[in-house]
């Protein structure tokens, strides 16, 4: 798939904009604070009506506009597409081929991307939380379900939570309504786990072999998404729902304390080991960036796989972050294949063949200039 032709109207910086692009490499060109991670941004918002950069959908309207909007044409192996995406200060909307989209999760899905910037270099040392972001994005993007179940977990753990923070410092808890929560959440967090493993699975089989090329055979890559209680991925549904069921009643008194749900899917996290040692903590930066990198082309193939034809790939200001031998494995790899868009200060110092034969679009103050 690809993106043909990109409208913005009153999206951040840009006032009214129509692009169309090259189903190959596209270069978006700038100085800093012009519009390319803007660009770049709303294409990411277009794929999966959230940006990465911000949860405030008004940080995305231009300061003086009403609303924005960003249509998009893609093609795909079964034809052309129309995407659109109202965004507002009372909410968005979506529209597929010119319909509305009652939900979210039915829009999601339809243009697949997969983007690379610096923050993602952090996905191995950074935080919990940037870890299972990760996954929820990606996983969202071949499996609806998952949105739908994740949405669910997250809507009963916040009625959950309500009842725990009326109870806050209370050394018992005798509610029926929060038993029938309590039972509703151990189903729903089941749910997101088990898709959870499935997808770190597909994903190691990607990246295990795609890591071992860009370390040029010395290093094993092995992922393992560890649930915070114990389960495993072996066991079976009814397994994993008792065993959850034990660790909340264990754990009453303490939720009862700290007013929250401690047990779930919510505190999760992905252990990354290089030859059997945990990257995050004795990797090297090399290692880290080489472990990132794995994941971003292992993200490709898997969509790949999943969804019938290979998703947009956006490289927003990333190859400066990497050595000349990562960022020639990034583009051979992508050579032809996926198309891809590309932001940078300068084509200077990028000596590889794909980015010579790039579309270029040189962006100055949220316009397309020439050059």
């Amino acid at each position: 798939m690809y993106i043909e032709r990109l409208e913005l109207k009153d999206f951040r910086n840009y006032d009214s904009i129509e692009m169309n692009f090259s189903s190959k490499i596209n270069v978006l060109i700038g100085e800093n604070a012009q519009g390319k991670t803007n660009l770049m941004e709303s294409l990411y918002v277009l794929s999966m009506a959230k940006s990465h950069r911000t949860s405030n959908d008004k940080e995305l309207i231009r300061w003086d506009a009403d609303y924005g909007k960003i249509k998009g044409d893609i093609q795909k192996k079964y034809g052309h597409l129309p995407l659109e995406l109202i965004l507002s200060k009372k909410g968005k909307k979506a529209k597929v081929n010119h319909l509305e989209q009652t939900r979210l999760s039915d829009y999601i899905g339809q243009l697949n991307v997969v983007m690379f910037a610096p923050e993602d270099l952090y996905l191995v040392k950074g935080s919990p939380q940037v870890r299972r972001r990760f996954l929820d994005m990606e996983i969202g993007q071949i499996s609806p379900i998952y949105l739908h179940d994740l949405l669910q977990f997250q809507k009963i753990m916040k009625q959950r939570n309500h009842i725990l923070k009326q109870h806050q410092g209370k050394s018992m808890l005798n509610d029926v309504m929060f038993d029938v929560y309590t039972e509703q959440y151990i189903e729903s967090a089941v749910k997101v786990i088990q898709k959870r493993f499935h997808f770190m699975q597909l994903l190691q089989q990607w990246a295990e072999p795609i890591h071992f090329g860009i370390s040029r055979g010395l290093e094993k890559l092995r992922i393992t998404y560890n649930s915070s209680t114990g389960i495993q991925p072996e066991w079976s549904t009814n397994e994993m729902k008792n065993h959850l069921e034990k660790k909340i009643a264990e754990s009453q008194s303490r939720e009862l304390y700290r007013g929250v749900s401690l047990i779930g899917p919510h505190r999760d996290d992905l252990q990354f080991f290089v030859n059997e040692y945990d990257v995050q903590t004795y990797g090297s930066q090399g290692q880290q960036r080489t472990t990132a990198l794995s994941l971003k082309l292992a993200e490709i193939e898997l969509i790949k796989q999943e969804v019938g034809e290979s998703p947009v790939l956006l490289l927003d200001d990333v190859l400066s972050e990497l050595d000349d031998y990562r960022q020639s494995h990034l583009l051979n790899t992508i050579q032809g294949d996926v198309q891809t868009f590309v932001t940078t200060t300068s084509v200077e110092g990028i000596a590889h063949e794909t980015i010579q034969q790039a579309e270029l679009f040189h962006v100055e103050q949220g316009t397309i200039v020439d050059p």
